[in-house]
């Protein structure tokens, strides 16, 4: 990978960092407060599924977050591109689509299929 397209990766995941940081001020910010006391059983009920919807949220904004987060570190260090798991290079098309990924697609497809057959496991 050329420099120019490194910086271009750069920039990219920078934009999306800061993205989601701003995604997680305004959630934290715009937060409701929240009255129990006063409410009847279908507003609490509302209310309970609404911060489950709006945690489930924030679960995945953080989980980006600390994948670009961790894209730009490997910027930064030269390993940027290649795959975590067996260090080959993850495919240009791949980094287009996905810049922030860890894995090539044949890991990720490995990881993937494993923590299916975890869970096949799990509901026998």
């Amino acid at each position: 990978m050329d420099k120019r397209q490194l910086k271009a990766f750069e920039k990219k995941l920078t934009a999306r960092y800061q993205e989601l940081q701003a995604t997680v001020q305004r959630s934290l910010h715009d937060r409701p407060a929240s009255d129990d006391r006063a409410a009847d059983i279908g507003d609490i009920a509302t209310t309970t599924y609404e911060k489950d919807i709006a945690f489930g949220q924030n679960a995945s904004v953080l989980q980006y977050l600390r994948l670009s987060q961790e894209a730009l570190k490997r910027i930064g260090d030269g390993t940027f591109g290649y795959c975590t798991l067996c260090e080959n290079e993850i495919s240009p098309p791949r980094l287009g689509a996905i810049p922030w990924t860890p894995y090539c697609i044949g890991c990720q497809e490995q990881l993937e299929r494993s923590q299916y057959l975890a869970g096949c496991w799990k509901a026998l």
